[in-house]
């Protein structure tokens, strides 16, 4: 299952830019995801606060570059576990 990550180009100086680079350089656990970056998201509130991300189109967010990877993974993390248990169902 691929997992895509969406980052805004206005939002990249706050330290986002870091985050898409890791992922693209040493994506670890995250080696299925697809990495894009947008000229805007449409969520220049959230752009202007703090580093974040669009993944499977919910914003992930962190107040460090370091706290946005950790989440970024924690919620692919959740979202996958949640996946499995809803096949496991049949659906």
């Amino acid at each position: 299952m691929s997992i895509m990550i969406e980052f805004c180009r206005a939002n990249l100086n706050t330290g986002s830019e870091q985050v898409k680079d890791q992922l693209l350089k040493n994506p670890g656990d995250l080696e299925d995801a697809e990495v894009i970056e947008y000229g805007c998201l449409g969520n220049c509130g959230q752009c202007y606060l703090e580093p974040f991300a669009m993944v499977e189109g919910m914003i992930v967010a962190g107040e460090t570059p370091e706290e946005l990877l950790n989440n970024i993974r924690n919620f692919v993390k959740k979202k996958q576990e949640e996946d499995k248990q809803w096949r496991e169902l049949g659906f």
